[in-house]
């Protein structure tokens, strides 16, 4: 996308929100600069809890889990100790206790706190306020949650000017730092598995050398939501687990959830430590009513543990070239993002499949996200007085196919059969339209149902939204004419309308596919009340 005017309103920041760790960074002058938090860190962990006395967010945050488990909020579901109930929207709620009183928050709340300490840092750093912000998200992130992430900006007051997938976030980071010179354009395979995602994106990329402008090209993306260091580290806390049963057959800790929390710290150290050695022990003191646990773990061992992890990070990258129609042997180079790919075996099998090639390791793995996203935002926000960014035209895809429930060109049925508008990676934005008609006689309304997902059935599909379209001609079923149009904007945010072309008068109705988002008035009594707890 081409860059935007400015601002106007204060420096624009990049913000990696990550389901495990956060990161801010800026562009000024003519480098870009990772923002540290006030505990000197270059990465936030992405963690909020809540106690009698206040609210911590981060670093203190997860200091303090082990003994206040059910009110600190984190990203891995498959350990929650804390409470989700829903709303009187089915919306999903946290249920913590904060200063003594039962406290609901929705998940863009909570992620708008970790936005509002992004912010905090970078302000601190600059000493200037911070309203604009482009922020970043997995690139299988659907519709909602991308409105979502929007949502959680405007709590916290933050402009999100842009949302753009990690990976290409990433691939801007390198192709502005890192790249080798070229007077061609390069294929580029970004590998992102951070600590809750693998995200997987190929891309042509252009540096602007024979023109006066950046273009990067994302050909397909491929990834899963639910994989990440986080699963490595179940694998670990599952082992020790067994082991500890092993030596105390009558002792089950499961349910202990401060002892979970102190044992998930020590096999994510013991992980980290298999990185860089063969063997290390995963050891807690006074694991559970005083018995203390120690047992030695090796990488073949910690392997052989994650090997159906191992494999879905490949099917990934398999996935990704199906889609794109290109085999290995055309990848220029092979770009690591994201704390993960610090594994040996995620590196070897990577350069085994493509046949030796060495991989890139010369961007920072766990902030070239935030960096490339920094880089966008001074795009954006007319920040290149010293010019040595070039404008940057940026297509992304859609890592999901779009379309409605209709059968054989009617636009309701009672089969469920999913009809796609727009296919899975198709670049961003864009805008495609498909004719229909009624299903029966002299219907006055039909119902336009919006779907995301790859089966042929619209069961099995995710339903993004729906609404109906009034006042249409009553004729004989299959006289109507029915134009339905799909428009997604830069961010991924999907617009449907749908209008009666049979009078030749336009009947259009548009909706904004948001799901379960909040509305003007739910983001403001919600930033209240963000304002309230802050005190």
């Amino acid at each position: 996308m081409a860059a935007a005017s400015s601002q106007g309103d204060g420096p624009a920041v990049g913000i990696d929100l990550g389901t495990t760790y956060s990161c801010v960074a800026i562009w000024r002058g003519d480098r870009g600069e990772v923002i540290p938090n006030d505990q000197g860190n270059r990465l936030t962990l992405s963690c909020v809890a809540f106690t009698c006395i206040e609210r911590f967010v981060g670093d203190a945050a997860v200091n303090q889990a082990a003994l206040n488990p059910a009110n600190t909020i984190f990203e891995d579901i498959k350990l929650w100790p804390f409470k989700v109930v829903a709303d009187q929207k089915d919306r999903p709620m946290i249920v913590v206790q904060y200063k003594d009183e039962e406290k609901k928050f929705s998940a863009e709340e909570i992620s708008s706190m970790v936005l509002a300490k992004m912010r905090e840092t970078a302000e601190a750093y600059l000493g200037t306020p911070v309203k604009h912000a482009v922020v970043t998200v997995p690139v299988y992130f659907n519709n909602s949650q991308r409105q979502a992430t929007i949502d959680a900006g405007a709590i916290t007051g933050l402009n999100v000017m842009r949302i753009i997938n990690e990976p290409t976030a990433a691939a801007i980071a390198y192709g502005l730092e890192k790249m080798p010179v070229s007077n061609k354009g390069r294929t580029v395979l970004i590998f992102d598995l951070g600590g809750g995602t693998l995200d997987v994106s190929l891309l042509n990329i252009d540096s602007g050398i024979d023109i006066d402008m950046s273009i990067f090209e994302v050909k397909a993306v491929a990834g899963d939501t639910h994989l990440g260091g986080a699963d490595f580290d179940n694998e670990m806390v599952k082992y020790s687990l067994r082991e500890f049963l092993r030596k105390h057959e009558r002792t089950d800790i499961r349910g202990n959830q401060k002892a979970l929390r102190r044992l998930r710290t020590a096999c994510e150290r013991a992980k980290r430590m298999l990185s860089s050695t063969t063997q290390t022990t995963i050891e807690v003191d006074s694991l559970h009513d005083g018995i203390d646990f120690c047992t030695t773990i090796t990488r073949s061992r910690f392997e052989e543990l994650s090997k159906d992890l191992f494999s879905k990070c490949m099917k990934g990258v398999e996935k990704c070239l199906q889609d794109a129609k290109m085999d290995k042997s055309n990848v220029d180079d092979i770009v690591l993002v994201g704390g993960s790919t610090r594994i040996p075996k995620v590196q070897n099998m990577l350069q085994e499949f493509f046949d030796g090639k060495e991989l890139r390791r010369s961007i920072n793995p766990d902030e070239a996200v935030a960096y490339g996203a920094a880089i966008h935002a001074a795009i954006l926000n007319g920040g290149n007085s010293d010019g040595r960014l070039v404008d940057m035209l940026l297509r992304d895809v859609t890592p999901l196919s779009l379309g409605i429930e209709s059968s054989t060109g009617y636009v309701e049925t009672i089969h469920g059969v999913m009809s796609v508008l727009i296919p899975r990676n198709t670049a961003i934005p864009t805008r495609k339209e498909k004719g229909f008609t009624t299903l029966y006689d002299n219907q006055s309304s039909v119902d336009i149902k919006v779907y995301e997902g790859e089966s042929a059935w619209t069961k099995d599909n995710n339903l993004l939204g729906e609404f109906r379209l009034e006042g249409i001609q009553v004729a004989p079923r299959g006289v109507p004419k029915i134009k339905v149009i799909f428009d997604i904007d830069a961010n991924g945010i999907m617009e449907v309308s749908a209008e009666d072309q049979t009078t030749g008068q336009m009947k259009k109705i548009t909706v904004t596919i948001n799901r379960g988002g909040l509305n003007k008035q739910e983001i403001e009594h919600m930033a209240q009340e963000m304002k309230r707890i802050a005190l």
